[in-house]
């Protein structure tokens, strides 16, 4: 608790830059624990349904009957769901709803991403604006017959510092947040679509065999 307590202290001598700085950490953070929470929850693929979606011998019937059972909110299941309603329909048809789907699901994955992206920019602004004002505060320490005080001049140098580094380091971690959770949408739609194609191929095939059948 002591730590704590002089590590507030220290932030407080930032200025009053440091309020902004912190609602934007805190931002972060949040923003950061919801996008690991998405995907750990509605993003990764069941191992079973992968494995009924790469077996070329497993019916139809048991697909739906598991993706009925699976969470109604999980994006794979969501999209599996309109491939399975329209793999009747005509291919262009089938294509077409499950590239909505599949956008619908890219803007849910994307939520929040543009304001670790703002907050990249906008800390180091923050930061430097800290900055400013702490060099404000030394230089209006020098009166006309010279230094007034030479301890305030070194204050508002740790002052205009502390705004900066913390900034920095905000931005920081929401750069790597942003990147990281930009690789991992890249990659929850990349095995989305290699399921979709995977099973509209299958959809075609088994509707041209039937009709050379027919």
């Amino acid at each position: 608790m002591l730590d704590i307590a002089q590590s507030w202290q220290v932030l407080r001598f930032g200025g009053p830059v440091i309020y902004p700085l912190l609602a934007l950490a805190v931002l972060t953070a949040a923003i950061m624990i919801d996008k690991a929470y998405v995907y750990w929850r509605y993003a990764q693929p069941s191992p079973l349904l992968v494995r009924l979606v790469n077996s070329g011998e497993t019916g139809w019937a048991e697909l739906e009957r598991q993706v009925a059972i699976a969470d109604p909110q999980h994006h794979i299941a969501r999209f599996l769901r309109v491939i399975l309603r329209n793999r009747d329909e005509p291919a262009w048809w089938a294509s077409s709803r499950a590239g909505d789907e599949a956008l619908a699901i890219e803007g849910s994955l994307a939520r929040g991403l543009w304001v670790l992206e703002t907050i990249v920019t906008a800390a180091p602004l923050l930061g430097l604006l800290g900055t400013i004002y702490g060099m404000i505060h030394a230089f209006n320490l020098f009166g006309t017959h010279g230094l007034v005080d030479p301890k305030g001049v070194t204050s508002g140098v740790a002052q205009a510092l502390i705004a900066t580094a913390l900034g920095l380091m905000i931005a920081l971690v929401a750069l790597f947040g942003f990147n990281y959770f930009s690789r991992l949408q890249a990659r929850t739609l990349d095995r989305m679509e290699r399921i979709g194609t995977r099973l509209l191929d299958r959809a075609r095939l088994e509707r041209r065999k039937a009709a050379v059948r027919t």
